[in-house]
């Protein structure tokens, strides 16, 4: 993950709220609840973007669940076919589901930690393969043809997440100059 101050993808991947619970009274941040109340009371929740709560939670002043892109349910819905899980979908806009991830096991203990970065992982290693498929399939496709969008494929690479799309893309920039310097050295040796 990229942790520069100055990413933009950092930044978005910061920017999710996660709904937080207050493990003890602070005085003069009731505002953060919306209400007219100055104080936040113990066992309050309040919906926070993850830079703060992260702070708070390694402060233990909050705790949170693990967020619903993570639970047992999307969990089992990659062990069953990790390519039909549309990661994008599951953390919003572009969906940076693996960096927000990896921020959240930071914040996280270790048995939990563990189990977070091991979904993280399998979930990687189950969907590059179709990933590195589906991306020399698109460096060697002619696209002035309609697509058929009822492709399994198709639907893969409409759910791939950020990190995801980047390497898909840098994939098909490989197929297309592999497929140059095919073609340009079978040239040569069609002239001898």
């Amino acid at each position: 993950m990229d942790d520069d101050y100055f990413s933009l993808n950092s930044i978005l991947a910061d920017n999710h709220k996660l709904s937080c619970t207050f493990t003890l009274d602070v005085p003069g941040l009731g505002y953060l609840e919306g209400g007219t109340e100055n104080d936040i009371h113990e066992h309050a929740k309040v919906e926070l973007p993850f830079w703060l709560a992260q702070t708070l939670s390694l402060n233990e002043f909050t705790t949170f669940p693990l967020p619903p892109p993570y639970t047992n349910r999307v969990k089992s819905a990659l062990n069953a076919s990790s390519q039909s899980v549309k990661l994008a979908n599951l953390v919003g806009g572009n969906g940076w589901w693996y960096r927000w991830g990896r921020r959240i096991a930071d914040v996280l203990d270790d048995e939990p930690q563990a189990d977070l970065l091991n979904v993280l992982l399998k979930a990687f290693v189950n969907r590059l393969p179709a990933l590195q498929d589906l991306s020399a399939h698109h460096a060697s496709a002619d696209h002035t043809l309609p697509e058929n969008s009822g492709s399994s494929g198709e639907a893969f690479r409409e759910g791939m997440e950020g990190d995801e799309r980047e390497l898909f893309a840098i994939g098909q920039d490989s197929g297309r100059l592999a497929k140059g310097w095919y073609d340009s050295n079978s040239g040569r040796k069609g002239g001898r």
